[in-house]
């Protein structure tokens, strides 16, 4: 049994998010890891939701996962994030998210733990490096160990290359090879989070 408590917090508004934090956590589990999935909660007016039938659909959905605390942070001793871009940045939901962790970063809460990311966008450069930068500045104030998968694996190569983090370009689906570097990318996080916890 793996020494590793890792908290996936993801913000999907479609579901891609959400598949590929699933696909992690599964990953993540195989690796041995105790797992809690989380979702950022909707900021977003509910008329607004409600105006896009696909989004409206996956809140629906996705009701049942239970919204990511400070309490969840604090917990665990590895962090997962996944988000789609918007305009090269994390979405506000993300980011509301983010701005509830003052507390834990003053404390020196969320240091010395690793961390790791993943996003998708509309298409190949729509800002999804980018967005993986920008999340990993923030990790970097907090003080935590940025795991990214680099080009440790073929799985890597196999997904398009990105060794910042995985990203999904919209309209291709979620296959093999996508869950091929999804999960080799849980599996290293959760491997160094294990060196680390020792």
């Amino acid at each position: 049994m793996s020494n590793v408590k890792l908290a996936i917090v993801y913000y999907s508004t479609y579901g891609t998010n959400h598949q590929m934090a699933e696909i992690a956590m599964a990953a993540a589990r195989d690796a041995g890891a105790e797992v809690r999935l989380r979702r950022v909660a909707e900021t977003a007016p509910t008329e607004v939701v409600n105006g896009q039938e696909a989004w409206k659909t996956h809140v629906e959905k996705t009701a049942h996962v239970a919204i990511a605390t400070p309490d969840d942070m604090e917990w665990a001793n590895a962090y997962l994030f996944s988000a789609p871009t918007r305009f090269g940045n994390a979405p506000s939901q993300m980011r509301a998210f983010i701005d509830t962790l003052g507390g834990l970063w003053f404390n020196g809460k969320l240091a010395n733990k690793p961390v790791s990311a993943m996003t998708s966008a509309q298409n190949p450069h729509g800002g999804q490096e980018a967005t993986l930068l920008s999340l990993y500045t923030t990790f970097m104030h907090w003080g935590s160990i940025i795991v990214a998968p680099g080009y440790t694996d073929g799985a890597v190569f196999g997904a398009g290359g990105n060794p910042y983090g995985y990203s999904h370009t919209q309209g291709t689906e979620l296959d093999e090879k996508a869950a091929a570097a999804i999960s080799h990318q849980a599996k290293r996080l959760v491997a160094m989070a294990e060196k680390l916890a020792m």
